[in-house]
């Protein structure tokens, strides 16, 4: 969390919390950031979401969006953008691609030892040492594309036609990331408008945060 505010020191309120997306179901996941978000009375918010998370902030304005269809007035408060970071639009489609990259990295060397490391410095944090955040966030969380049985089955999905308008989006990821490019592009047909921008970060693999973080900062902010 010290990386956020490190990075984003424009930015007056920040409010960081860690929903668990692959622990329960997604639609629990976002009745959670709908009490939270209620309960800290945020009115006007920009929302963000990364890796499996942006998978619950998508649905979140979603959700938002349909619900609004419903009423006659609909105000300005909520959600003002979102950026979806490295966020896997297909979680089989993900897990493919991931254990494509596994596959390439076993015709170059074939010990079985090696290969989660190799793994990590090529596709996850091209760092020399593993960062001390994220070696805290796998210790709680397990490692990288695990725990997904609940959400196995997810693929994004457009709003439906009575939903207003969505907020603003920004797709990135990683040069090198293990969500590639054919995984970016697709978010861009799920939303109810054209108003997504797709960003790589030249020289990051999945979490541009850690090996970027003054780069990652600028194209936030």
């Amino acid at each position: 969390f010290s990386h956020f505010y490190r990075h984003f020191p424009s930015t007056d309120n920040l409010f960081l919390f860690n929903l668990y997306v692959c622990r329960y179901s997604i639609e629990k996941a976002v009745d959670d950031l709908e009490v939270i978000l209620k309960n800290l009375r945020i009115r006007r918010f920009h929302l963000y979401g990364h890796s499996y998370v942006g998978i619950l902030a998508f649905e979140y304005i979603k959700r938002i969006a349909e619900c609004k269809a419903y009423y006659e007035n609909e105000d300005s408060n909520g959600c003002l953008s979102v950026v979806l970071s490295s966020s896997p639009f297909s979680i089989q489609m993900a897990e493919e691609d991931t254990e494509a990259l596994l596959e390439v990295l076993r015709e170059s060397d074939d010990d079985a030892s090696t290969l989660k490391q190799r793994f990590r410095i090529t596709h996850q944090c091209r760092t020399q040492h593993m960062p001390a955040p994220l070696v805290d966030a796998l210790k709680h969380a397990g490692a990288v594309w695990r725990d997904t049985v609940v959400i196995q089955n997810y693929v994004a999905t457009p709003p439906s036609e009575q939903a207003v308008t969505m907020p603003p989006a920004m797709a990135m990821r990683g040069e090198y990331d293990c969500v590639n490019e054919r995984c970016l592009d697709e978010w861009k047909g799920v939303f109810n408008h054209n108003m997504v921008e797709l960003r790589t970060l030249e020289g990051c693999s999945h979490h541009g945060l850690l090996e970027r973080g003054t780069l990652y900062g600028e194209i936030l902010n």
